[in-house]
């Protein structure tokens, strides 16, 4: 939330990632900086640390990669860096943090002066697992003021030998200005769009007469989730609750490559710039804007200030309510946002104390436990993000992973 007592979301761009290529790293942190605006003396900054921080996993770290991206709100843009390895993990942090201390071969500034720099740093490790750290950096005149954490993030990689991703996230806050009316639990069947081509059921391996589901048309609820407790209720008539709810989606553009990147864009863009209040409404709206793209499947959520989440899911994308013990799934149904959706339905959840609500591509696997997020769950939702990509992630397809926390 910010100083005003407002919940605090931010738009986010990932722009590149980086694997053993610390000149280019520190390069592209350079322009990127210049790019936003940083300024003169906080581009520099910035690319000291992204110096030591591609060091460190260059020389000492296992499958290590470090992204960078654009951090905006309505005022102003930062940058944002995410180191993610696989190894070996930090035995000591605080050690690790501490001045002075700095792994032999790096430029010597140490963790500790790269905290110092950023102006929010967190880091997460495990001997064995590996470690996660995530640093932003905002102009020094006009970093947005702020008093808790950003509610929500979420990261993109796209498949190896791609340069853009086809999957995408948004967040957005309604203040409870709109009157937009309540939805049915129920929509009227759609016809095809006419756009689609006729091999399309054999591209994203559609449900045949009679066969299962399958592909990008699956349900999220098509298999059994590990660990799921608990049940969603429909809802006939969704309705947004009273004061600051947060409303996330993801998407899986299909397939990948840039017509995919470009359905994922249309879907963020109209969800972005949209002004509905349920899931359902802005799926509605997600539909209309991506019809004449590939198409996507869709998840959003919308998360009430008392932790009532509502929900609307239409294709594979995985949706979970997720404690350090439990995982409770949520329910998506089969279809193509943007050519073929039948009947959109919302259920409604509530999200457990300190639990989180997790959305995330096929390009992470579903096999991924709660007690594979426990140990990071109290950090902030970037971080959560980046560790389940390094747990879950395959480099097969597209990968994407949101999280969300209740305001406090």
């Amino acid at each position: 939330m910010n100083a005003r007592g407002e919940l605090l979301t931010v738009d986010c761009e990932d722009v590149a990632w980086f694997r053993d290529q610390p000149e280019a790293a520190r390069g592209s942190a350079a322009a990127l900086g210049r790019r936003v605006g940083l300024g003169e003396t906080r581009t520099a900054e910035l690319v000291l640390a992204v110096a030591e921080l591609a060091a460190n996993i260059t020389k000492h770290a296992v499958n290590g990669s470090l992204l960078l991206r654009v951090l905006r709100n309505q005022d102003v843009a930062g940058v944002e860096v995410v180191v993610v390895d696989g190894g070996p993990g930090m035995a000591d942090i605080t050690a690790a943090l501490r001045d002075g201390t700095s792994t032999a071969g790096t430029l010597g500034i140490g963790l500790g002066a790269v905290r110092r720099l950023a102006d929010s740093f967190d880091i997460h490790s495990q001997l064995g697992i590996g470690t996660v750290q995530v640093a932003s950096f905002w102009p020094r005149a006009s970093r947005p003021a702020r008093t808790g954490q950003v509610v929500v993030s979420g990261i993109t990689r796209a498949i190896g030998g791609e340069e853009v991703c086809g999957d995408g996230w948004v967040a957005r806050v309604d203040t409870g200005e709109q009157t937009a009316p309540a939805h049915r639990e129920e929509a009227t069947p759609r016809r095809d769009t006419g756009l689609v081509p006729p091999d399309w059921s054999a591209m994203t391996a559609t449900r045949p007469p009679g066969g299962p589901v399958s592909g990008a048309s699956r349900g999220s609820d098509a298999l059994p989730r590990p660990g799921a407790k608990g049940r969603s209720v429909p809802v006939r008539a969704a309705v947004a609750g009273p004061g600051q709810g947060t409303l996330v989606m993801s998407c899986d553009g299909l397939g990948h490559g840039p017509m995919a990147a470009l359905a994922a864009q249309a879907a963020v863009k109209a969800f972005r710039t949209g002004d509905t209040r349920t899931p359902e409404q802005a799926m509605e709206q997600v539909h209309r804007a991506l019809r004449g793209t590939r198409g996507a499947a869709v998840a959003i959520a919308r998360i009430e200030p008392d932790g009532r989440v509502l929900f609307c899911g239409v294709g594979n994308i995985t949706s979970a309510l997720v404690t350090s013990t439990t995982r409770a799934g949520l329910v998506s149904h089969p279809g193509i946002v943007g050519h073929q959706m039948h009947q959109l339905r919302t259920y409604e959840n509530r999200l457990p104390a300190h639990g989180v609500l997790v959305m995330h591509s096929d390009g992470l696997s579903e096999r991924w436990v709660p007690t594979d997020l426990a140990s990071v769950l109290h950090h902030p939702p970037a971080l959560i993000a980046a560790h389940l990509l390094r747990q879950a992630g395959t480099r097969r397809d597209d990968a994407s992973a949101v999280v969300a926390k209740a305001a406090g």
